[in-house]
This record gives structure tokens, C-alpha cells and sequence, in this order.
């Protein structure tokens, strides 16, 4: 990781319920650094329901993983910027126009909110895909080789940093300096299931590879009890990091 800065546990909330979400936000406080909220979140609670999160002290990573020509993601970036969110993400295969444009739109949006612009990362190859789903998609090479594409061309672009699987991030880590910002999805302790992710590792296995934010969503949401089972991430991710910087 970047300069011995402390990993942060982002939990995702998948969920179009709001008072679930809301619910359960109220239990994670002080456990998780912020919440993840995503398409099934946002499609159905929208801007209204992130206000609600934050109103729980809690930093929302909007996870909407924009993807259309430049205009239009220049536009909803502007919206997402107005919203105070930490960090927004983006598909790095959009191209460098388009991630541009997004980083133009979270400026603008935040300017005109008078408040700061959240990161915009870009995904690279998504935790749920392996060699033989890439194929069908018509992408060549291996997946590393693929996701080390798209995290310089996010460079390039200037984006704040990438989000991809712990297989990739000290490979990230070399191609785009102490300063990125790696965001790690995918994240599972040693005894949950993998349910529909591909490309998995445990909370420390991430931190000493070099991740930034770790993002952990059913082991926490399903646990009996989400504060301890984050508290436990938590610890594991705090081991692994004293371990990584004696």
C-alpha cells in the first residue's frame, strides 16, 4: 500500500430497500469506514437514498461503474459530484475520452456544490470475470495483462487511481506509483463462500499485496452480527498492516 496510509473497509450495500440499508448503516457505524452503493441501490433509492447514508456519518463510495460516450458520462459525473460522495466509479474500457470527461463532470458538479470532488476510479476487469469470460467478450491476453491496460490508461486520463482483483494490485501498485488509489472488490475472509466472484482473496491477503480500499459485502451484511464481523475484517486488515510495516 501507499506510504503506510491505513486501508479503508468500505462495506457494499446490496439492496434496493432503503430501510434496510438504512438499518443496517446505523449497526456499521464506527465499524466500516463507509458504504458502497451500487446500481440496485441507486436505481431504486437514487440521490435521496445516499443522502440518507450520509446522514449517518457514514462516506458513501458510489459504485455506478458509468459507461457511454463521453457526453453523457460527463453529465451524470457532474450529478454524482454535487452528491458529496467520497469516490465514483467508471469502466476503464470506456476509453480515455470518456474517463476524462467523467473527471471533468465530478469537478464541475462539485464546484458548483462548493464541495470536494470525490475520486473517480476506473474498473478494470471486474472480480466476476476469468480467461474464458474475457474471451467471449472479444479481449485479448490474460487478465492481467488487460487490467494493467486499463489502469495506465486511468493514468493517463488522471484519475485518482483503479479498482480490480488482489491478483492485480502490487502489479498496479508498480505501474502507477505510491499515490493511486487501489480499490480492491472481491474481498473474502478464509471462511465465507466465494458465492459469483472469480478472482478473490482474504482482507490480509489484500492489504500486504498493497490494496487501499477493501470493499466486503456478504460476509458483513449476512452476518449475524455485521458490526463484529466488519470489527473483525477490521483487525485482520490492521494485522496485516503491521505486519507489511514493522
Amino acid at each position: 500500500m501507499s506510504a503506510l496510509r491505513r486501508p479503508a473497509l468500505f462495506c457494499a450495500f446490496d439492496t434496493p430497500d432503503l430501510a434496510i440499508a438504512e438499518k443496517l448503516g446505523q449497526r456499521l457505524a464506527g465499524a466500516v469506514d463507509g458504504v458502497k452503493l451500487g446500481l440496485e441501490f441507486f436505481t431504486a433509492r437514487g440521490p435521496e437514498g445516499v443522502r440518507t447514508l450520509q446522514r449517518l456519518g457514514l462516506p458513501v463510495f458510489l459504485d455506478l461503474k458509468l459507461h457511454d460516450i463521453p457526453n453523457t458520462v460527463e453529465g451524470a459525473a457532474r450529478s454524482a459530484g454535487m452528491l458529496g460522495v467520497q469516490i465514483l466509479t467508471v469502466h476503464g474500457s470506456g476509453g480515455r475520452a470518456m474517463l476524462e470527461a467523467a473527471l471533468k463532470g465530478v469537478r464541475a458538479g462539485a464546484a458548483e456544490a462548493g464541495i470536494e470532488p470525490p475520486s473517480v476510479v476506473a474498473i478494470s476487469v471486474l472480480t466476476s470475470l476469468g480467461e474464458t469470460e474475457l474471451a467471449e467478450v472479444g479481449q485479448t491476453g490474460p487478465v492481467a495483462a488487460q487490467a494493467e491496460r486499463l489502469a495506465l490508461l486511468a493514468r493517463a486520463a488522471g484519475l485518482a487511481g483503479i479498482v480490480g482483483s488482489a491478483a492485480e494490485v502490487a502489479s498496479f501498485r508498480r505501474l502507477l506509483g505510491p499515490q493511486a488509489l487501489l480499490v480492491v472488490p472481491g474481498i473474502r475472509p478464509a471462511d465465507a463462500a466465494v458465492g459469483d466472484q472469480k478472482r478473490v482473496a482474504t482482507p490480509g491477503d489484500a492489504v500486504r499485496r498493497g490494496a487501499d480500499v477493501l470493499v466486503v459485502g456478504r460476509p458483513i451484511t449476512a452476518a449475524a452480527d455485521p458490526a463484529a464481523a466488519a470489527r473483525a475484517i477490521r483487525q485482520e486488515m490492521d494485522q496485516a498492516l503491521a505486519g507489511a510495516h514493522p
